[in-house]
């Protein structure tokens, strides 16, 4: 079993199919036993994703619509969600500072971080952040976390 936080840079590559959706679906696929984190604003982000790729015609309304009903019965279903606290929202703050990250890219690290924080204190196996951001990405590294691209793959 492995454990990920999936920023929603790589959420949206499961449910529109860009490069690295094949090794994501393989990755992340729930059959494999692995558990797979999400900040609760990914919701929004990945809602947002699709509709934008259909309303600039990148996909169809079909396919869209599709990619939305399967997504939010997956967030329901499958995905441990992170909850935005005031404390991570701060420490949010932190890291966009430090790293000059976008708002939402420094709550997902803070979510992703936090949720390290709390594995480790209960001596649970580490995290591997999943995210096609490279300033994100960067910014994890940085953090000590494990990171994996699905572009690369």
């Amino acid at each position: 079993m492995a454990i990920f936080f999936c920023d929603s840079s790589a959420v949206v590559n499961r449910y529109i199919t860009e490069t690295g959706s094949v090794w994501l679906e393989a990755t992340i696929d729930p059959a494999q036993g692995n558990r797979v984190y999400v900040a609760r604003i990914t919701f929004v982000e990945v809602i947002s994703a699709v509709t934008r790729r259909e309303k600039g015609n990148h996909i169809s309304t079909t396919d869209a619509d599709n990619a939305r009903l399967q997504f939010e019965q997956d967030y329901l279903n499958e995905f441990r969600k992170v909850e935005i606290s005031e404390k991570l929202i701060n420490r949010a703050a932190n890291l966009a500072k430090k790293y000059a990250l976008r708002s939402y890219d420094a709550v997902q690290l803070a979510a992703a971080l936090e949720t390290q924080a709390k594995r480790a204190a209960r001596g649970l196996l580490p995290l591997t952040l999943l995210s096609a951001d490279t300033d994100l990405n960067d910014a994890a590294i940085a953090e000590n976390l494990t990171v994996d691209n699905p572009n690369n793959h």
